[in-house]
């Protein structure tokens, strides 16, 4: 460890590492103190403990300074530096090397997360909790920045400087995505250790009550929006860069992300019913760690080479610390609730089946099994290797679909009826009369769909949810508004929404993920995809309903690498696809298609072989529907979840019309 600080060899590699050591002692001292600060009820440890985390945040924000200094310096007298980066790289792509490969994007993981401690460290409320919530996350913090000081250290010297780097990975310079999507995944990821850390610190002190869920939801939500944004940025990716039309494909990596989503998901909803009831305590606390250990789990299965995507790092040193580390969260949260579990007894009766918390209890299963199912399918072909020593063993997206369509669909059904139904127990009466509309709007949806000419039932089930889904938002909001007037209260829907942005931002969320699930479905169910050679000169032919000509190819040179393109005419509209290889990447090639956006569908052309001489191309034509819809839906999801987080404006008084003075009498 010590023998990676030389000034000598390289001034940035040892300062960067001083400020990594730095952090590891201020993140053993601080977790020391915070420790002793609960055992003790000493406040003035406590503080130190508090001001200790400042110290790491600091350092680690220096480290990562240091090292994004280096890369845009181009001072291969890191080893990192030199094997991920290179002088002819554009000033963005020297950006996204900071987490482009394995110990950057630890030393990433490390700073975000020492910076939620940072503010988690100024928000949190003087009580018994507070010790112990910060011992949380210096054990996660420890546990990290330790990685980055020892086994993945980002700041290696180099005996002998190279002229020039290897580069970074070319899949990863292909997108502008790139510089997007890693961040949002680690702000979720890392996001959710601060839930966990409220759980661990609620479950050593027995204060189980609504106060630490309550405190949790925001920070939980955050990470839960930002997660939302990652994944679907990541299926944007695939869908702009890999060359195959789609945005999702069951990949180990992308399940190791949708894992934790689901789970955070079941806890937002189930966290309601702790705080109205004061039900469902181990659920939440449940959902939470394991929530926290699945990002983890994530973390090791994208880092370890133990499972094959095109998202994986190759395999290294950290994934036996990884695996060890998710241990330890798992047996300290499983230690911690069976100490707790007199406590964590629900005292009141059981949610009633026809009830709003009986609905959220019911999503929580199908969350839960969701996400057992998709573990599963990721970890299959690691159990057969392990038994068997086959590497060829894989779980399509058939096996997924099969499970994942039928519980999507439940969820969906469950979103739309869960707002309409009372607290305690709905009268079978009244629930009919709230359902009624509902069940029409879907139908009738169903029958015009079908009448339209779509089949399976998948399409003709999400198209009647979506719209029994968006006719309960309408009637909720629309009665809330005639009681919102009724009152005097004046602002129509804005002053409504400034009041309850709660309820709002979740009715904005849940018509958010019903334009996703259209998208999703009908992207799914009718894509076209054909392909065909074109030659340069020719007539235009037809293919997939569209008039394709080939107007001429060209080849462009950069100091980075080389793109053939390919400009086609569809239906008179130019589209310019290319074949990207880089300098790094030998002779693999690099497709990046040309994607004209439509609000129906989109129409997506991406070359498959070139003729060196641009005498002719073979490109592949896909149309998809309602893709673009999956985009502007996590737009609205996101809003939405922003608008939850807005603290509400306090209820205006009812304007009194002004009284007419009385007649004088004598």
């Amino acid at each position: 460890m010590l023998n990676l600080i030389s000034f000598e060899a390289s001034a940035a590699g040892a300062l960067g590492q001083l400020a990594l050591l730095g952090a590891l002692a201020f993140t053993l001292g601080g977790g020391w103190l915070a420790v002793v600060g609960g055992l003790k009820a000493d406040t003035r440890a406590t503080e130190a403990a508090r001001r200790a985390m400042w110290a790491v945040f600091a350092l680690v924000s220096l480290a990562t300074v240091v090292l994004m200094a280096a890369l845009l310096r181009d001072d291969f007298s890191v080893r990192y530096v030199a094997e991920h980066s290179m002088r002819a790289s554009p000033t963005w792509i020297k950006v996204t090397s900071l987490w482009g490969a394995l110990e950057g994007s630890i030393l990433l993981w490390a700073w975000l997360l020492a910076g939620y401690a940072f503010v988690l460290s100024l928000t949190l409320r003087r009580d018994a909790l507070r010790p112990w919530a910060l011992a949380a996350m210096f054990a996660s913090l420890l546990f990290f920045v330790g990685v980055c000081v020892s086994i993945a250290s980002p700041f290696t010297p180099l005996a002998q400087i190279p002229a020039d780097g290897r580069g970074p990975n070319p899949a990863l310079q292909n997108h502008w995505m790139m510089a997007v999507h890693p961040v949002l995944l680690y702000l979720g990821f890392v996001g959710l250790a601060v839930p966990f850390a409220y759980a661990v610190a609620a479950l050593v002190t027995g204060r189980l009550s609504d106060h630490w869920v309550v405190a949790t939801r925001r920070w939980t939500l955050t990470a839960w929006a930002f997660l939302t944004a990652a994944i679907v940025a990541g299926g944007w990716w695939s869908y702009e860069t890999l060359g195959w039309g789609g945005y999702w494909a069951w990949d180990p990596v992308e399940n190791a992300s949708f894992i934790p989503w689901l789970l955070a998901t079941a806890f937002l909803h189930s966290v309601q019913i702790q705080e109205r009831r004061g039900l469902m305590r181990s659920w939440n606390v449940w959902l939470i760690v394991l929530a926290y250990a699945s990002t983890v789990l994530g973390t090791f299965l994208n880092r370890s080479g133990i499972v094959q995507s095109v998202h994986a790092f190759a395999g290294g040193p950290v994934g036996p610390v990884f695996l060890g580390f998710l241990a330890f969260l798992l047996i300290a949260g499983i230690g911690l609730a069976a100490w707790r579990a007199p406590q964590l007894r629900d005292e009141g009766e059981a949610p009633a089946a026809l009830s709003r918390e009986g609905a959220f209890l019911a999503g929580n299963w199908l969350f839960l099994v969701f996400a057992v199912m998709v573990l599963v399918g990721t970890l299959f072909p690691t159990f057969v290797e392990a038994i068997q020593g086959r590497r060829d063993a894989s779980v399509g997206p058939a096996f997924y679909n099969a499970f994942a369509i039928p519980l999507g669909l439940g969820l969906l059904g469950l979103m739309g009826v869960g707002p309409l139904l009372p607290w305690r127990r709905a009268e079978g009466q009244g629930l009919w009369r709230a359902l009624r509309p509902l069940l029409l709007a879907g139908l009738g949806a169903a029958l015009v769909a079908f009448a339209f000419g779509l089949r399976g039932w998948g399409v003709l089930g999400t198209v009647a949810l979506s719209a029994y889904n968006l006719v309960g938002l309408g009637l909720l909001t629309a009665r809330a508004l005639r009681q919102y007037r009724a009152g005097g209260r004046g602002g129509g829907l804005p002053g409504l929404v400034r009041e309850q942005p709660r309820r709002y931002g979740a009715y904005l969320a849940h018509a958010g993920l019903v334009v996703m699930a259209l998208g999703i479905a009908f992207s799914g169910a009718y894509r076209q995809d054909a392909q065909i050679t074109l030659n340069a000169g020719a007539a235009p032919v037809r293919l997939l309903h569209e008039t394709l000509a080939l107007e001429g190819t060209r080849l462009e040179q950069k100091p980075y690498g080389t793109s053939a393109v390919a400009r086609v005419r569809i239906d008179g509209r130019p589209f310019e696809t290319r074949m990207n290889t880089y300098v790094q990447g030998g002779d693999t090639l690099f497709p990046a298609p040309a994607v004209r956006y439509g609000l129906l569908g989109d129409t997506y052309l991406v070359a498959t072989a070139f003729d060196p001489g641009g005498k002719w191309v073979s490109v592949r034509l896909i149309e998809s529907p309602l893709v673009s819809w999956i985009w502007w839906g996590t737009l609205i999801v996101v809003l939405g979840a922003g608008l939850t987080l807005v603290p509400p404006r306090r209820a205006a008084p009812a304007r009194v019309p002004a009284l007419s003075p009385a007649p004088a009498t004598d």
